[in-house]
């Protein structure tokens, strides 16, 4: 892959980031006040959406210092 595409792919998984713990702060804390849903799945849903967010800060961040930090390797 070349270097122009993991930079735009590391830049899409910052705002994936932001989106999932986006979703599972929402769905904790302030989903109560604007739709029906039952507790258990609220905590489940956004707990899940949390996790998810945490793991994609790690791979993004991995993706980010690969796709700006490193040098350019030739490959034969």
């Amino acid at each position: 892959m070349n270097k122009i595409l993991k930079q735009i792919h590391a830049l899409f998984g910052i705002f994936m980031v932001f989106f999932y713990l986006g979703i599972g702060i929402f769905l904790l804390f302030f989903t109560e006040k604007y739709f029906n849903i039952d507790k258990a799945i609220r905590v489940i849903i956004g707990s899940t959406f949390l996790f998810l967010g945490s793991y994609r800060i790690y791979v993004t961040y991995k993706q980010i210092v690969e796709a700006f930090f490193t040098k350019d390797q030739e490959q034969e």
